[in-house]
Parts: structure tokens; sequence; C-alpha cells
């Protein structure tokens, strides 16, 4: 523990040298970042909200770079969210933050901001340094907040909550409420070399990393992002995007990948390439969806995202025999999709077989009992390492601009 801790402090000397560097405060800015996306997690509605209340949030950078900005979603409230107080500081041991490195950010120059239903805002550019793989804090209060809530629900991450404005507080003294969501923050970004860009995970269950071992960083787009870090490539931001029981087709567990492809992907700064990796809620639901309805699907991600620039990658679906809801009926469609993804890939950036990595030698149609996390669906921390590993680096440095 004593090693972390220096660590730590490394990280945050880093940092307060680089904001004394900065001889002006950097311009406010209320658009949306020029930077690089290095965190970021899909936002739906998780509940109703509390007055007067604040969260103190853990989120692991993938990228490093300077000024970063954090993005505030009320994408799904019915009403305006009042942030009177937020704070970025740097994780020292649970609620404890490194000593000097918790500073307010601003939003148009200002300590406050609205943020209107429907809606997300970026913070002013917070000057100074953020390394690549920090334990990045981010403390929020909302003192009249009411409806419904927007956040990610299955972080996997300890995070902590209280009540009153105790954002400014270095101390986790009065942070003793835990938490295993995220609340409001859906996104924090970089600036880096202009050459730097990054890639989106777009999925399930299994991309938000469910079954690998939490406050660990063990979901397949972390292993990934670390990858990525150690490798010769200007892809170096890693943003997990997915949602559990999502679908491509139908709303469900959250918005489906369809409609949510926008703000979750295409509005996040830097993103040169989409990884899609979807499908099997779709068929385990056994609401008729076809080989061709899933290929439609595809198809249509793919060129919303060609018109916007960015390069897809997509991956076949895992195996799932012996999760209750599997059936001939959908392995067959999986099979069907699969065949597909393999045979075109002309129609992508780039292929990543997550089957042929996770399936069994002995019966193709079920998970490797090693890589299984237990439920024959999601994978275990060295399935999540395993599916990392397969991913071919240069299929993300693909450029469409």
């Amino acid at each position: 523990m004593r090693r972390r801790t220096v660590r730590r402090a490394r990280l945050l000397a880093v940092t307060v040298a680089a904001a004394t560097l900065q001889a002006t405060p950097a311009p406010a800015a209320v658009g949306p970042p020029d930077g690089v996306i290095t965190w970021g997690a899909s936002a739906y509605r998780i509940g109703d909200s509390t007055a007067d209340r604040g969260y103190r949030m853990v989120v692991h950078t993938s990228a490093g770079g300077r000024d970063p900005r954090v993005r505030l979603s009320n994408a799904f409230g019915d009403r305006p969210v009042t942030f009177d107080s937020v704070y970025a500081g740097l994780q020292l041991k649970g609620a404890d933050l490194v000593h000097g490195s918790n500073r307010r950010l601003t939003f148009g120059g200002a300590d406050s901001t609205v943020v209107e239903p429907g809606s997300t805002v970026y913070s002013d550019p917070l000057p100074g340094s953020l390394p690549a793989g920090s334990d990045l804090v981010v403390s929020l209060h909302t003192p009249d907040a009411a409806g419904p809530v927007t956040g990610h629900g299955m972080a996997l991450q300890t995070s902590y909550a209280t009540q009153g404005d105790h954002t400014a507080e270095e101390s986790g003294a009065h942070w003793t409420d835990t938490i295993g969501s995220w609340f409001y923050l859906d996104a924090v970004s970089v600036r880096t070399p202009g050459a730097t860009g990054a890639v989106v995970a777009l999925g399930d269950s299994i991309t938000d990393g469910w079954h690998s071992t939490g406050d660990r960083n063990r979901r397949w787009p972390d292993y990934l992002a670390r990858r990525l870090q150690k490798a010769h490539t200007t892809v170096k931001g890693v943003a997990d995007e997915g949602i559990s029981s999502n679908k491509v087709l139908a709303d469900g567990g959250g918005p489906s990948a369809l409609n949510r492809l926008d703000r979750d992907v295409l509005s996040q700064p830097g993103v040169r390439t989409v990884f899609l990796f979807e499908g099997v809620n779709d068929l385990k639901a056994h609401s008729g969806v076809t080989a061709q309805d899933l290929v439609g699907g595809y198809r249509q991600i793919v060129d919303r995202a060609h018109d916007a620039g960015k390069c897809v990658v997509v991956s076949t679906i895992a195996p799932f025999k012996g999760w209750s809801e599997w059936d001939p009926p959908a392995e067959a469609v999986r099979q069907q999709v699969n065949d597909f993804i393999r045979g075109h890939r002309e129609e992508f950036d780039g292929v990543t077989d997550f089957d042929r990595v996770l399936r069994s030698p002995y019966d193709p149609e079920r998970m490797l009992p090693f890589l299984d996390g237990g439920d024959h669906i999601h994978p275990n921390d060295k399935g999540m390492q395993a599916m990392a590993d397969s991913v071919d680096l240069n299929s993300l440095e693909c450029d469409r601009r």
C-alpha cells in the first residue's frame, strides 16, 4: 500500500508542477472539447435524484494529456439539475485525495452550472496534466436535484456519497456512503498531441465488465487501454460504452445501440474508431430477431459512423450455451451472424473474432471453462484479457478523416 501511495504522490507532483507552470488560467470553454476522450461510461436512468447530495466518483483514465474536462449529463432527467460545486483530484486511498490535487472545475468561467433535461455540459479545461492510468476523482454536489437521475449503474468501481457539500475537502471523512454507480458524470477528456485518437467500445454487459474483478479495472476495454499505452500507436484513448442487457435493435438495458450511438460514441472528442461488440441480448430475448435483422442493425451503425468520419471494427458474437436463455434457434442465428461477419470483412474497417477466442474446442457453442466467469456468458478476468489481447491494434489506427 505504501508503494501505491508513493506512486500517486508522484502523479500529484506532475499535476501540481504542470499547473504551476500555467502562467494564466486556461480560457473558459462551454463547447465540446478539442482533445481526446480518456474515460467514458454510457448514461441511462438509474433511479431518482436526492437533493443536497454529494457524489465522489473514481474513474480510471486511459490516454494521458493536459487540461482535463469532464462532461456532466442530464440526458434522462425531466427537469434542470444544478451543480453548484464540482471538483477534480487524484485518489490517495478510498475517498481520501492526494494532498493539493483537488481543484474546482468551472463552467463558462462560473463555479456552478445548470444542465437542462436531455442535455450534457462540459466543464472548462482544468490547467495541468493528467497522466495515463490515473485514478481521477470527480466530486460534485447537487443542491436541489429531483426526478430521474442520469448515470451508469454498474460501475464495478467503489465510489462515495454524502449529504451536504463536501466537494472541496481532500479528506474522505464525510464521504462515508459507498456506492457502485457513477452519477451524472459520463466522460472525461484531455488535450493531446494532434495525432492522438481514441477507440470507443460499444457493447453490453460483457463490455461493461460484469464478472470481472471490481475496483481492479479488468474489463476487456481496460486491458486494451493498457496494451495501447505500451504500443507504438497513435490511438491511446479508450472509452467503455457498454451497458448491461443492452441490445442493438431494441431499447431495454438502456437505449439500444442504434439509439445511443450519437450521444455515447459519435459525440465524444477524438474518436477514431468504433469497436462494435453487441448482439447476444437481441438473440437470447427470443423476440424473433433474425440474422438479417441484426446484420441490418450493424450496417446502420457502420453507415452512420462512416458518415461521421469514424472507422468501425466489429466482433463476432461470443458463445453462451449454458446460460438459461440459450436454445438451438438462438444459437443458429448467432452462427449465421458470425458467418456473415467473417465472410464480409470488406463491409467493416476491421474484424475481431471474440467467438473464436472464447469458445471451447470441445464444444464450440460453449465458452471455454478456463475463461468463463461462471454463468457461461460473461468471461472472467482471464477471458477479458484474452479478448483484449486478440484485438489487432493496427485495425484501430484506421483513419477516415
